[in-house]
């Protein structure tokens, strides 16, 4: 049985992460294109278990969260009768912690309740304290949220754009100037100056150029789910751990407390895929407690999930460079 080297894996997923589509990676590392495929859903799916174990108990003050739409196999418009219910219309949700940039949580799925709730769940479980939440003005947000979470300040913003001119309306994709925006205060005391959308739609960005798949007008579109779902768990991980960020001069993971250094790749997959601590069990917070009980009652946990991060190296494990 052939096994991909370490070193031509870490070229792969650097290459993956850059915005260059599968075939042009095969070209690039003469490798073919079907094993980069099933690595990239091997990397992916480990990256997201890396995520799952790491990225916990954080302590936001502003959380930005947005969607972000692509599709898988087919437009929505283009379904047939009998297709998977995977096809068609797919939704990136992100929330974002808006001061040290780290993707605290996504999810991925149709843009209705049920993915709403599921992603609102998981971002509570790796929050602690009473953050700030913005989104726009997706009818399931505040419901979820206030089930979910419960102390928290939260409001909406809603960007009225301008409708294009009939001559551009059926070739453009970005939205017109905005016209209007309104902020609406759902529950708690929000500030009001830090009621925004704008560092997580920047984030959306990062994924549409970093992501070949999320690139417009071009056949780099996910075929199935669950490489969809492997490529942003792969990006995700980069993004936090790897990627330096312009303004921060770290990766958003260091701002955050998460670990102490700038990851390589390497580091990355070798954790991911070698390494990867096992997920703390979700921890179960009464409503009514308070940030500080919250945060000392978790304060041991989360000195013991940090003691797992490594500092550097790869493993010595046969077969792996």
């Amino acid at each position: 049985m052939n096994i991909t080297p370490f070193e031509d894996r870490v070229r792969v997923a650097a290459a993956l992460v850059d915005g260059v589509s599968i075939r042009a990676v095969a070209r690039m590392t003469d490798i073919h294109r079907d094993t980069i495929r099933r690595f990239g859903v091997e990397a992916g799916e480990a990256c997201t278990r890396l995520h799952d174990a790491l990225v916990r108990d954080v302590q936001p003050t502003f959380i930005e969260a947005d969607e972000l739409w692509t599709y898988v196999h087919s437009k929505q418009g283009h379904l047939q009768p009998g297709d998977p219910p995977e096809y068609g219309d797919q939704y990136v949700f992100v929330a974002l912690d808006a001061t040290t940039k780290l993707i605290i949580s996504y999810a991925i799925g149709k843009r209705n309740a049920v993915t709403t709730d599921r992603f609102v769940a998981d971002l509570r479980q790796r929050v602690l304290g009473r953050p700030q939440i913005s989104t726009d003005a997706f009818v399931p947000y505040p419901e979820a949220i206030m089930r979910h979470f419960a102390e928290v300040d939260f409001a909406t913003i809603n960007k009225d754009y301008a409708a294009p001119v009939e001559a551009e309306a059926s070739r453009r994709y970005s939205p017109g100037r905005i016209r209007n925006v309104t902020k609406r205060v759902v529950c708690g005391t929000p500030r009001q100056d830090r009621i925004s959308t704008s560092y997580i739609e920047r984030t959306n960005l990062s994924f549409r150029m970093h992501l070949r798949r999320f690139t417009r007008l071009t056949n780099g579109f996910s075929k199935k789910l669950r490489n969809l779902e492997a490529a942003v768990g792969l990006f995700v991980a980069w993004y936090n751990f790897c990627r330096v960020h312009e303004t921060l001069r770290v990766t958003p993971a260091m701002e955050s407390g998460l670990t102490d250094h700038v990851w390589m790749l390497a580091e990355l997959l070798d954790m991911a895929l070698y390494h990867c601590p096992t997920p703390p069990p979700a921890p179960v917070v009464p409503k009514g407690m308070s940030a500080s009980e919250a945060k000392g009652g978790q304060r041991a946990a989360q000195a013991t999930r940090r003691l797992s991060l490594i500092r550097g190296g790869r493993s010595s494990k046969p077969g792996v460079a």
